[in-house]
């Protein structure tokens, strides 16, 4: 079983995968680099909620002109070697000034939880009988944080300072 998580809660996904779909679905759809490509104005016509997603070998620098029409990015981890998705998340967040939901899909490794959300990933997919379970215990592992990133946590050496300032 999958589930979206989502701010640590499981949600009912709104938006249908239409990737690799011929057709694209009425409602909120994810489609691919292609399908946006091809079907760009038309989509932006409908007026839906919309999303992407982008596969490992796809840079967010091909969307950068449109993130302002996406609700959901989707970044694909296609296998656990393929760590590209960690660097798209920063650049988003970081670079490109991403603010909506930046989804972590395909092979969600559990133990690799931690630094999704530190790139800046909100929600993810997880596959597994009780996603929701298996997302609080891999998000209760860790609470203290030694780098800097963009999610705003302080960072170890802060806490310290705050405790002895």
């Amino acid at each position: 079983m999958s589930g979206l998580i989502k701010n640590g809660e499981l949600f009912d996904d709104p938006f249908t995968d239409a990737t690799g779909s011929p057709e694209i679905p009425d409602g909120p759809v994810i489609v691919s680099l292609e399908q946006w490509k091809a079907h760009r104005d038309a989509l932006i016509a409908r007026g839906k909620p919309l999303g992407i997603k982008l596969r490992s070998d796809q840079s967010p620098e091909a969307i950068a002109d449109d993130l302002a029409h996406f609700n959901v990015i989707a970044l694909e981890f296609p296998k656990f070697r393929d760590g590209r998705a960690y660097s798209y998340a920063r650049i988003l967040r970081e670079r490109l000034g991403y603010a909506k939901e930046l989804r972590a899909v395909g092979e969600v490794l559990l133990e690799q939880l931690h630094f999704m959300m530190r790139c800046g990933f909100d929600a993810f997919v997880i596959q597994d009988p009780d996603p929701l379970g298996a997302y609080r215990k891999a998000a209760a592992d860790y609470t203290v944080w030694y780098q800097p990133t963009g999610d705003g946590r302080p960072t170890a050496m802060a806490l310290r300072r705050r405790k002895t300032g």
